[in-house]
């Protein structure tokens, strides 16, 4: 499936649903109100980059039916790209990301670890959290991935435990940063259901979001790298090191 914002040619890493479920996870997110615009202050990510836009999914652990239909949609996506095919544990991403690997553990009946931001514990300590096999496959879950930088940490933790991943799965892609640049180098493709090319189409349409807020957020996906830079953010991704 054609992807907005990246080349034909760079679509291997980054995986999407159809339009259909893509817009209608858009509403589940508007609906939630995990979706907040700023027209004057930006938001500043983690990364550096800047955004006129910000989705915080964490609200969505408060909706029962909209967590229950994103995880079925998730899992749904997942098997018709074969990639929960030979998976031995689900990891959950600390901290958004663990709520949604529990409830896709629970439902594929399979083990749950999750991975820290950060080491901790004695002597060593570890970013891993639960009983992780080694050799095993296993499939990372977080809420959302913006620009990707905690992803590449999560990942090197993972691998660091022993464990191999493929896939990683998310409720929402910013789709605006170069995320799969950032993992092409572990061999991991991207699983997501909305970007925010589908949070615009439906907002606009169902009046989630007014002229001003469009026009932002049009100018922003227009040119992200510009935008973030115009407004004091980065314009280039860091490489990984």
């Amino acid at each position: 499936m054609s992807h907005p914002k990246y080349p034909e040619k760079d679509l291997q890493m980054a995986f999407y649903p159809s339009s259909e479920i893509s817009k209608n996870v858009a509403r589940m997110l508007l609906d939630s109100g995990c979706v907040q615009v700023r027209k004057e202050e930006p938001f500043r990510l983690p990364s550096g980059w800047a955004s006129p836009v910000y989705m915080d999914c964490r609200r969505l652990i408060s909706f029962p039916a909209a967590r229950r239909e994103l995880v079925k949609q998730g899992l749904d996506l997942l098997r018709q790209r074969g990639c929960l095919d030979g998976i031995q544990s689900i990891v959950g991403a600390e901290a958004s990301g663990i709520a949604f690997a529990a409830w896709m553990a629970d439902e594929l009946e399979l083990p749950l670890q999750y991975v820290r931001k950060q080491t901790r514990g004695i002597g060593h300590g570890s970013q891993m959290v639960g009983v992780t096999p080694q050799a095993s496959r296993v499939l990372l879950v977080d809420d959302m991935v913006a620009a990707g930088t905690s992803k590449v940490n999560f990942l090197r933790a993972i691998t660091s435990a022993g464990a191999g991943v493929k896939d990683l799965f998310v409720i929402f892609d910013y789709g605006t940063f170069p995320v799969e640049a950032l993992l092409a180098p572990f061999g991991v493709a991207l699983h997501a259901l909305a970007t925010w090319t589908d949070v615009l189409a439906v907002g606009r349409d169902s009046g989630h979001l007014d002229a001003g807020a469009v026009a932002e957020i049009e100018a922003f996906l227009a040119n992200p790298a510009q935008w973030s830079s115009v407004h004091g953010g980065i314009s280039d991704m860091k490489p990984v090191v």
